[in-house]
C-alpha cells in the first residue's frame, strides 16, 4: 500500500510539473509573439489598441454618420462595445483584418444579467445565498453573449453600498463585503470558465473601482470620502476576491477616491491593483471617465486628462477620445516615456491572445451557432431555477401561503402583472417580447384570471375601484403585483424618497378590508418602503425584476412548486431618514439600547423593516445546541456547530448565517459581521448539523495602515436565519 501511494504521489508530482513546463511553454510562445507583434507597431497603432468606441457609427463634422469601419481597417481602435450579433461582429472583424497588422478587435458589452434570455437583476440573484446558482447564471450569459459575438462583459458589479438611495444597488450583491466577495467570484468563474480561448467564454470585468457604491447622498457618480481603515474592511474586499478568481479586466469608476477621480489614481489603479494585488490584466475607463476628469476639475484639458490616466495606469479608454488626440504628442515631446503605453498594448494584446483572437478572429462569429442558443430551452430552464431562489417571502400570516391548489380564480390587481419590459429590469439585454409575465404564465396554469388594473403607473393613483372589488368579490385569493417600475431603479436612477406611492399602498389597504386572501408581490430593484403595506397585508413576496421567466417562478412560488428560500442581501428601512441603514454598524461610547439619546432618533424607529439575511420560508427551522469543538485541521483554531431542524409540513431550504464580534481590538469594529452562511435543504422532521470553521478569514481585520491582522482577545460567535435574530457563544484566542 505505502509503495502505491507513493507512486501514485510521483506521478501527481510529475503530472503537475508536466502542467507547469506546459504553461510555462505557452507563456513564453505567447510573450515571445507580442513581444514580436509589439517592435512592429507604430505609435499611433499601439495608442489604437488603447482606445474603444461604441456602436458602428461615429458622428462627423458635418453631423453625418462616419462608419467606424476605415478607421479598425487603419488599426486605429482596439475594441467596441455595443456591437453585438454574430454576422455584426465578423463584419467588424473583417475591416479589422484589412490593417497591416491584422491585430483582432474586442467586442464589449454591459451583459449584467443574461443576455437575450434574461436572468433576475444581481441584487435579486444575490438573495438567492446560492453560489452555485450565481455562477450558473453567469455562465449562461457567457454562452448565449459569446455566441452573439461577444468577448467581454462589463460585469460584475461588486460594489458595496449601504445606501439605498443610489439607484444602481440593483447591480451589485448588497452590503455585505464577506458574502459580496463570494458572489463577486462566483460571477467571475460563471463568465470566463477555465480557458478564456474557448468559444463560449468572455472575459470579466470588475467594476467599478473603487468605492464606488459609497457617493455622498446616495446620489450616482458623487464624491466618496472615507478613511483608508473602512474602505479596506467594507469596500476593498470584493474587488480583492474578483482578481484572485481571475478576472481579466478592471473598469475605473466615476467617483474620486481620496480626493482624485479614480481613472487618474494612481494609488489605486498603479500602486494597490497593479503593484501590491500583482494584477497582470488591463483597466478600462468608465465611458467617457477620462474626459470628465476636466468636469472633475482635476485636468485643465483633454490632454492633461490623457497624461493623468495613462501615469496612473489607466490601459483602455472607454468612448471619449483623449488618448487618441493627445498621447502621441506626449509622447513627442517627452512628457511621458513610451513604456507607459508600452504597458497598456502588452496587457491588452496579452487578453486578445489568451481569447484565441490571434488564433481565429472569427471564433465567436458563428451565425449558425448564435440562432442555436439564444433563447434556447436549457437557458430559460436555468432563468426559472435562478428567478425562483431569489424570491423572498417576507410575511405569511394565516399561512396564506402557498395557494392551494382548489382555487379556481385569482384576482390579480396591478399593471406590472402584464408589463415584460418592467419584468426585464434595469440594465438588461433581454428580448421583452420573450418575457413571461404572471399573468401569462397564470393563464399557462389554467387559472381562471379576473384582472384589474387598480393602479395608474404614471399617476400611481387608483383607478376604478368598484371594478377592481367587484373582480376581488368573484376570486377566491387576490395577487396584488405593484412596486417600481423598471426605470426607477438603475444606472441615473438614485432617488431622494423610495417609498413606494401612497396610491397603491392605499389599494392594498382597501383591497384587505375586503376581507379576502391578500398575497402582495413587491417588484423593485432596491430596497423599498411600504410600511402600510406591510401592517395590513397579510402576505408579500418581494419578486425584485426576475425577467425572462419572472411569470412561471412567481408562480412556483405562490402554488409551493418551490418553497422560497431567498434571503435579503441589504437591510430595508423603514423611513428614509434612516439611510444609509446596514446590520454592520459599530458600538458607540453610548451605544445603542441604553436610556440616551445619542444613537437614537427622537422621532422614529432605528430599527429597520426587514434587517439583513430575512426570509421566511413556508416551513419552519428551529437552532438548537449552539456550540464550539476544538479543532486538530492545521489554520483552523476552532469549529462552531448548531444543529438545524425542519419542524414545519413542507421541505424546504435554510441559509444558516455565522456571524462574528470582535470584542475589543486596536481599532473599532462592527457589533457583527457575517463571516459564514450554509444553504441546507431538509426534509420535513429532518434534523442537520452545520459546521463553521473559524479561521483567521473569521477572526482579522485591516488595521488604518491596510494590513491584515488577527488580534487575540474575546470573540461573539452568533448563528441564526438573519442577522437579528442569532444564537451566541463567546471564543477566546
Amino acid at each position: 500500500m505505502k509503495r502505491l501511494i507513493s507512486f501514485l504521489f510521483c506521478v501527481a508530482v510529475f503530472m503537475l510539473c508536466a502542467g507547469a513546463e506546459r504553461e510555462t511553454k505557452n507563456q513564453k510562445e505567447m510573450n515571445r509573439f507580442i513581444e514580436n507583434l509589439m517592435k512592429q507597431m507604430t505609435l499611433e497603432e499601439k495608442i489604437g489598441q488603447l482606445s474603444q468606441c461604441s456602436g458602428e457609427f461615429a458622428t462627423g463634422p458635418d453631423n453625418h454618420r462616419i462608419s467606424r469601419t476605415e478607421e479598425i481597417s487603419q488599426g486605429l481602435i482596439g475594441s467596441m462595445l455595443n456591437v453585438s450579433g454574430a454576422e455584426k461582429t465578423r463584419r467588424m472583424q473583417e475591416a479589422a483584418m484589412q490593417s497591416r497588422l491584422k491585430i483582432p478587435l474586442i467586442f464589449g458589452q454591459d451583459v449584467i444579467h443574461g443576455f437575450r434570455t434574461g436572468f433576475p437583476i444581481p441584487l435579486a440573484e444575490a438573495a438567492s445565498f446560492d453560489l452555485k446558482a450565481i455562477e450558473q447564471s453567469a455562465r449562461c450569459a457567457a454562452i448565449e453573449a459569446s455566441a452573439a459575438g461577444l468577448h467581454w462583459t462589463f460585469a460584475p458589479m461588486v460594489d458595496i453600498s449601504w445606501d439605498a438611495r443610489w439607484g444602481r444597488v440593483l447591480e451589485g450583491a448588497g452590503e455585505d463585503p464577506y458574502y459580496g466577495s463570494l458572489v463577486a467570484q462566483a460571477r467571475v468563474r460563471g463568465f470566463q470558465g477555465n480557458d478564456l480561448s474557448a468559444n463560449n467564454t468572455i472575459m470579466a470585468c470588475v467594476k467599478h473601482f473603487a468605492a464606488y457604491g459609497a457617493p455622498a447622498a446616495g446620489k450616482d457618480y458623487n464624491s466618496v470620502d472615507m478613511s483608508m481603515g473602512h474602505f479596506a474592511n467594507f469596500y476593498m474586499p470584493p474587488y480583492q476576491a474578483a482578481l484572485e478568481a481571475g478576472a481579466a479586466t478592471f473598469m475605473s469608476a466615476f467617483n474620486d477616491f481620496n480626493n482624485q477621480p479614480s481613472t487618474g489614481n494612481s494609488f489605486l489603479l498603479r500602486h494597490l491593483l497593479k503593484g501590491e494585488w500583482g494584477f497582470k490584466g488591463f483597466v478600462v475607463s468608465d465611458w467617457g471617465s477620462v474626459q470628465e476628469m476636466i468636469s472633475h476639475r482635476y485636468a485643465r484639458d483633454e490632454r492633461e486628462a490623457a497624461l493623468k490616466g495613462i501615469t496612473a495606469g489607466l490601459d483602455m479608454e472607454m468612448v471619449s477620445e483623449c488618448y487618441r488626440h493627445n498621447l502621441a504628442q506626449l509622447v513627442a515631446d517627452g512628457t511621458i516615456d513610451e513604456e507607459l503605453i508600452d504597458d497598456a498594448v502588452r496587457r491588452i494584446l496579452v487578453k486578445k491572445y489568451e481569447l484565441g483572437l490571434f488564433e481565429d478572429p472569427f471564433r465567436y462569429c458563428d451565425v449558425e451557432r448564435e440562432k442555436k442558443i439564444t433563447h434556447s430551452q436549457p437557458l430559460r430552464e436555468a432563468s426559472r431555477h435562478m428567478a425562483e431562489r431569489s424570491i423572498v417571502l417576507l410575511k405569511n400570516e394565516q399561512n396564506i401561503l402557498p395557494l392551494s391548489p382548489d382555487i379556481k380564480s385569482v384576482a390579480l390587481i396591478g399593471p406590472l402583472s402584464k408589463s415584460q419590459k418592467d419584468m426585464c429590469g434595469a440594465w438588461s439585454c433581454a428580448d421583452p417580447s420573450r418575457v413571461i409575465t404572471l399573468y401569462e404564465a397564470m393563464q399557462q396554469r389554467g387559472v381562471t384570471i379576473n384582472y384589474s388594473e387598480g393602479y395608474d403607473l404614471e399617476s400611481d393613483e387608483i383607478v376604478d375601484l368598484p371594478h377592481t372589488l367587484a373582480q376581488i368579490n368573484r376570486s377566491d385569493v387576490v395577487v396584488i403585483a405593484m412596486g417600481e417600475e423598471a426605470w426607477e431603479s438603475g444606472e441615473m436612477r438614485s432617488k431622494a424618497d423610495i417609498n413606494i406611492p401612497a396610491g397603491q399602498q392605499q389599494l392594498v389597504e382597501e383591497i384587505v378590508k375586503t376581507g379576502k386572501p391578500v398575497v402582495v408581490l413587491m417588484m423593485c430593484g432596491r430596497p423599498v418602503i411600504f410600511n402600510t403595506i406591510r401592517e395590513k397585508a397579510p402576505a408579500i413576496l418581494c419578486t425584485w425584476w426576475l425577467s425572462s421567466e419572472a411569470g412561471p417562478a412567481i408562480c412556483n412560488v405562490l402554488w409551493g412548486d418551490y418553497n422560497p428560500s431567498g434571503k435579503l442581501p441589504m437591510t430595508f428601512p423603514q423611513h428614509i431618514g434612516q439611510i444609509p441603514l446596514y446590520y454592520q454598524y459599530k458600538s458607540t461610547g453610548r451605544p445603542a439600547g441604553q436610556d440616551v439619546w445619542c444613537t437614537k432618533y427622537i422621532d422614529q424607529s432605528d430599527q429597520p423593516a426587514y434587517p439583513f439575511g430575512y426570509g421566511l420560508s413556508y416551513t419552519r427551522f428551529d437552532y438548537s445546541n449552539l456550540r464550539i469543538e476544538k479543532s486538530s485541521e492545521e489554520g483552523v483554531y476552532a469549529n462552531v456547530l448548531v444543529d438545524v431542524t425542519n419542524t414545519g409540513r413542507y421541505d424546504g431550504e435554510e441559509v444558516v448565517q455565522f456571524y462574528v464580534r470582535d470584542e475589543y481590538a486596536s481599532i473599532t469594529r462592527p457589533v457583527k459581521e457575517l463571516r459564514g452562511f450554509e444553504k441546507i435543504a431538509l426534509k420535513r422532521g429532518e434534523t442537520r448539523t452545520v459546521k463553521f470553521p473559524v479561521t483567521d478569514k473569521q477572526l482579522g481585520f485591516y488595521d488604518n495602515q491596510m494590513n491584515y491582522v488577527v488580534e487575540p482577545g474575546d470573540f461573539t460567535f452568533m448563528v441564526g436565519p438573519n442577522s437579528q435574530e442569532v444564537q451566541s457563544v463567546l471564543f477566546t484566542l
